[in-house]
């Protein structure tokens, strides 16, 4: 393939001559088109419903896939369905058209000529001339077929507005025949978070429809946008002066009609606005009665205690009898308040024994005959409670059964209020990873009188989600709660602990003191940075140490920059896991993915499938046998963990094993993936790795906190090595400033204990 070839956009025209994978979720599809030349085209893209016979007018690039040779990548399409009998009844044959297959195709064409699919179209009751065609059959099949035909005038739509092909196949997931009508009345659609647009194409579709620049519906759109953003900013509302000023800069208009329309925008509801201390705030409707509901159901099991049947001292006595320990003054009194509160948080540092007091406070409750859940808000966070506990423990996602709504942008539970769960207490762990909408649907869960008990590090960085739930409970006053400062003996002799525990007073550790677990390695430049983290991993720890590099978590406060997760990662892969004869590799964009490599989900997709159990080598060879049929589930979430297992060109599918689940995922899903060699310290919360390398080189100054520090510490279990600059570090333990959160929780919890 000459370079020009490759490079340089260009278009095909033909008829599907035979389709060779199509993906019934997501459209992608591989197919072979007949342009006229010797040999058919490979066409690969988003080409829902593709069938032989149709026309295609394709724009994209040429690229060479490393099993199938040359093909043409689709970026945008027109369709045109079959002319002519022949094409038709290849089209028709296909089974393109569900309940139509060859004979019936053949009968059809026989009958209607030319005019075949106009009938399936606008005269469907024709069909039933057919002979085994029922008049039911007959209206199944046409509204198969006006299905198809309206997925295929809604990607036109999109082909000649210049937007991606896949908007279209989710845009008709969500709201079916509806959809074009839909869009065209609300453009904004596009950038909804299911359907994955920016605000930008969404604002240009807008605008070329005849959206006026300062219509109501533009600056709406605007404000609604810059709410949704702000979320992933950690912000459960916007003060309203603000919210006006930023949506008005972002389309430029008037901060007065942003206001005005602000308003309309309350009357109907969509948006709440409400004073919150000395602010007024404007919340997402969701965001709003998720925050109320959080705070009153709070606030209501905040009053609730619970008789103990017994002598509560002597039964305490008797777990530390049984159990060889002797707890602590507050370690016992977190023990029994768990036992007497329906609602008790939990707060400490690294080593202060928060693992002792949920193993006793099970113990406890066991004893009450009373059934406990454990739950954390990752996967990686529940495996390790299970592990230190040594009972079952699940993500809450899971716990609670949540998946999309067949129609809508919305997150569903399983389980709620109608539906609640089977257990008289939970126990939730790494509450500070907690975000307000995710605590709201665990309380509405919760059957009537069960107890909670929230555990996590207040100090440790806030939830990527919105609000700042953990930290509004622990400072209301309004909830029973129990601070953890005592270091016992043992966790005190680690370095990394004491170390943690200098750095959250903002007291600069002694750097020269390379000893035991915690070791700091000055380097002044990015590139020696890099060059010793690729050492440690690759050589020095897996032979001085004997902990092998799959063992090894690096971390870094940023993404960007030549110390960043994408620097680090490219280095990393290229040492830990090179290419080799029979690996295989899939290049996507400016990224190569490999067997072996260590990857990481960067976006909650609660429709990835995956298995549990089984022959795993079986399973992906699609050879499993009778009878050993695995548990199969969905949902793979931000921030998951998986090794590549396997990459499989032929049927365009990667397999990531996510510790106990195996997962496969399309080659067009691979946007969804990062290496995961190195990750940020954001991601790594909630998990915990034998030995951490922390990256501390320069990046930009909000991200140098003390409490990324902290957090970044208290991720390594036996061993921690700081690369970087001394100044870098000092400049992280001093700033402890905590980057503000509009949250009401706290505002709402203490007015609600005042009442």
């Amino acid at each position: 393939m000459d370079e020009e070839r490759q490079d340089q956009p260009q278009s095909l025209a033909g008829t599907v001559k035979a389709v060779i994978f199509q993906n019934e979720e997501n459209g992608y599809t591989v197919l072979r088109l007949d342009t006229g030349a010797e040999e058919p085209v490979t066409v690969v893209g988003c080409l829902p419903f593709a069938a032989p016979g149709e026309g295609l007018e394709v724009e994209g690039a040429w690229e060479r896939h490393p099993s199938h040779g040359e093909q043409f990548k689709a970026v945008s399409v027109r369709r045109s369905l079959p002319v002519g009998e022949s094409h038709i009844f290849e089209y028709l044959a296909s089974g393109a058209v569900k309940g139509i297959g060859p004979a019936t195709a053949a009968m059809l064409v026989s009958k209607f000529g030319p005019r075949t699919l106009e009938v399936l179209q606008d005269d469907p009751e024709k069909l039933a001339l057919i002979r085994g065609i029922s008049a039911r059959k007959a209206r199944e099949i046409s509204e198969t077929f006006r299905r198809q035909s309206g997925m295929r005038l809604l990607m036109e739509f999109m082909a000649a507005n210049g937007l991606k092909p896949e908007y279209a196949m989710r845009l008709y997931k969500l709201y079916g025949d509806s959809a074009m009508a839909m869009l065209k009345d609300n453009p904004y659609l596009i950038a909804s978070d299911r359907v994955g647009g920016h605000f930008a194409e969404a604002d240009a579709l807008a605008l070329s429809l005849g959206f006026e620049p300062d219509s109501p519906q533009r600056i709406s759109a605007a404000l609604v946008y810059e709410m949704v953003y702000n979320l992933n900013n950690g912000h459960s509302f916007l003060p309203r002066e603000k919210l006006c000023a930023a949506a008005a800069q972002l389309i430029g208009v008037e901060e007065e009609a942003a206001e005005e329309c602000l308003d309309v925008l309350a009357d109907s509801g969509d948006v709440v606005v409400e004073p919150v201390a000395n602010v007024t705030a404007v919340y997402l409707r969701r965001l709003y009665e998720a925050e109320n509901y959080t705070a009153e159901a709070l606030s209501s099991m905040a009053r609730q205690t619970i008789p103990f049947s017994g002598d509560l001292d002597a039964a305490i006595d008797d777990i530390e009898s049984r159990s060889g320990i002797r707890f602590a003054a507050m370690q016992r009194r977190a023990i029994g308040l768990a036992a007497t509160r329906r609602l008790l948080a939990i707060t400490g540092g690294p080593g202060t024994g928060k693992t002792t007091i949920i193993r006793g406070i099970l113990d406890l409750l066991d004893r009450q005959g009373v059934e406990c859940l454990l739950a954390a808000p990752t996967g990686r966070a529940a495996k390790r409670m299970s592990e230190l506990t040594g009972r079952e423990a699940a993500t809450v996602h899971r716990l609670l059964g949540a998946a999309w709504e067949a129609q809508g942008d919305e997150l569903s539970f399983r389980k709620n209020e109608d539906d609640p769960l089977r257990c008289g207490a939970v126990i939730l762990d790494e509450c500070s990873m907690v975000d307000i909408t995710l605590i709201q649907a665990l309380l509405k869960a919760l059957p009537k009188d069960c107890r909670l008990v929230l555990v996590g590090d207040a100090d440790q960085l806030p939830s990527v989600g919105p609000g700042n739930f953990f930290l509004d409970v622990l400072r209301s006053g309004a909830v029973a709660g129990v601070r953890l400062t005592e270091v016992f003996r043992q966790s005190g002799e680690s370095h990394i602990i004491r170390n943690a525990h200098a750095i959250n007073r903002g007291e600069m550790p002694d750097l020269r003191e390379n000893k035991k677990d915690f070791f700091f390695l000055q380097r002044p430049t990015g590139e020696r940075m890099v060059s010793t983290i690729t050492e440690l991993c690759r050589d020095r720890l897996p032979k001085n140490m004997g902990i092998p590099s799959s063992e090894i978590q690096v971390l870094t406060p940023t993404r960007m920059g030549d110390t960043g997760t994408g620097a680090l990662n490219r280095r990393l892969q290229e040492a830990l896991n090179p290419p080799a004869p029979g690996k295989k590799e899939k290049i996507f964009g400016q990224t190569v993915f490999r067997e072996g490599d260590r990857v990481m989900q960067i976006r909650n997709n609660y429709d990835i499938v995956w298995c549990r159990g089984g022959d795993r080598e079986a399973i992906m060879d699609g050879k499993a046998a009778p009878g050993s049929a695995p548990e199969v589930g969905s949902g793979i979430f931000n921030g998951d963990l998986g090794i590549i297992a396997r990459i499989d060109s032929d049927n365009e599918l990667l397999w990531i094993d996510f510790d106990d689940r195996l997962a496969w995922y399309g080659f067009e899903q691979l946007n969804e993936l990062d290496h995961a060699f190195a990750v940020t310290v954001h991601k790594s919360q909630g998990s915990e790795y034998r030995a951490v390398i922390l990256s501390a080189g320069r990046a930009p100054a909000r991200l140098l906190s003390r409490d990324l520090l902290y957090t970044a510490v208290t991720r390594a279990r036996e061993l921690l090595l700081v690369v970087g600059e001394t100044a870098v570090f000092q400049a992280m333990v001093d700033n402890g400033r905590k980057t503000r959160r509009y949250s009401g929780l706290r505002w709402r919890l203490a007015e609600k204990q005042s009442v």
